[in-house]
This record gives C-alpha cells, structure tokens and sequence, in this order.
C-alpha cells in the first residue's frame, strides 16, 4: 500500500471560501488564499478547489485563484466545477492545476472522460462523484450541481464505466454526511473502491482522526478530503496526520 494522501479541499462561491452541510446552508469561511497557504505550510498533500456554483451559472471562476496558488504552493492542486469541454480543462491546467475533476459535463457526455485522457493522460482527469443513499437504503444515486439534480445514475455503476473510459482518480462525496462530522459513508466507499482500478479520494464527513482511520482501513480509501476539521480549526493538520501515523497508516510526513 501505498501512502495515504490527505487532501484540504476548498469549496469556493466567488472570492470566498464556503462551507455547507449537505452541500446546502453555504457559510462564509474565508478567503481561499490564505487558507491554502496555511494548509499547504502545514504540509498536506495536495489541494482541491470547487467552485460549487459554476455548473448553475455555466463558468469556472477559478483561474485566477489558481494562477495565484500556483505560484507558491508546491503541491498537485486538482480543480472542479463547471469544467465543460476539452477547452476549459486545458484553460484550467494553463492557469495551474494538475488534475481536473468532472462531474456535470461528464454524466452529459461520457465521451468527455475518454476525450481528456487521450488528450492530456488519465492522471489528469478526475471523475467527481456526489452521491445519495437511495431512500431505500440499498444503493446510491449520483447527483450534479452541488447535490441539487438527480441524474438517474446508479454511482456504482457510473464509477465503474468512467473509469473505463479513462477517468484516473474518483472523487467520491457522500451527500448524506458532507458537512455533518460524522465520518465517511464507509459502506459507500468500500463499493466503489471493489469495483474500480484507480485511486478514490472520500470527501464528506470527516469529523475527527478516527473517520479517517476507518475509511482507510475499512472502506480502502486510498485518499482522505478534509474541509470542515481544517477550516475551523477544529485539529490542527498535524495533529490528524499524526494519529494517521499512530493508527499505522502509511502518510508522508514532511
């Protein structure tokens, strides 16, 4: 096994860090700079930026936030929201980032997953999936544009055909626990992660050392996003990465 990463993940609405809970109630954090800067002195792995409002107003605002952190954060930074085309995903990686994450676009149009990684290598391209428990309880259903619309796409079954197509990492977020502190949807992580032959990242949940403990040891994470317990301060990203250590999970220590 190779290292965990541990990933800060910002959601960004304009010129300002957010949060929600359920990807819903979005609060003002902060400015997504300074935030970035910090996580990125206190040694994460790589950063994840979101405009969690592009795919509503059809744009990604993004560039110019990443241009900036690109200049002095040393470290992968994967970037979502309203990627459309082949166009915007080379913008994107013109502006800084290195990996792209695609969700909207690509559950419009598939080809757009096997279009990219041609184009630009499947470690580019990150398939980014919001998942909801179906009221059933018996499986998960995809969703797009922040949670709001329901695709009709068993999550299982989409991750398993995207990465078919080339998709080189999955960013999984459970609807369900986003925002809540509870800890990931282990049962969801674990599923996808048996069906699939490339990296999932788990966002959604993460309330103390030993969510991220359990979602790697019992849902085979093989990446932990973090943005509620970095953004308020609620432990120190050395202290998480140290119980990682402590638990016997493999992460990089600076």
């Amino acid at each position: 096994m190779g290292n965990v990463r541990l990933i800060a993940r910002l959601d960004v609405k304009g010129p300002n860090l957010i949060k929600g809970i359920h990807l819903e109630g979005l609060r003002k954090v902060g400015n997504p700079h300074e935030y970035a800067q910090r996580y990125y002195q206190a040694g994460v792995d790589e950063l994840l930026y979101m405009d969690i409002v592009a795919s509503l107003y059809g744009r990604n605002g993004l560039c110019d936030l990443v241009q900036k952190a690109a200049e002095n954060i040393f470290i992968p930074i994967t970037v979502g929201g309203g990627i459309r085309s082949i166009v915007d995903i080379e913008q994107m990686l013109r502006c800084g980032a290195d990996k792209v994450a695609i969700n909207t676009a690509a559950i419009h149009r598939p080809a757009l997953i096997s279009d990219a990684a041609r184009r630009f290598g499947s470690q580019c391209v990150v398939l980014s999936i919001e998942a909801k428990r179906t009221r059933s309880g018996t499986g998960w259903l995809a969703f797009t544009d922040n949670g709001r619309e329901h695709t009709g796409r068993d999550v299982v079954d989409w991750a398993r055909e995207a990465t078919e197509l080339g998709a080189g990492e999955i960013l999984l977020t459970s609807i369900d626990r986003e925002g809540t502190r509870k800890g990931f949807d282990l049962d969801l992580v674990r599923t996808v992660s048996d069906v699939v032959n490339v990296p999932v990242i788990t966002s959604g949940g993460m309330g103390a050392p030993d969510h991220l403990i359990d979602v790697v040891k019992t849902g085979r994470a093989d990446a932990v996003a973090m943005a509620d317990i970095l953004h308020y301060g609620r432990m120190p990203y050395e202290q998480i990465r140290a119980a990682a250590l402590t638990a016997g999970i493999p992460v990089r220590t600076k």
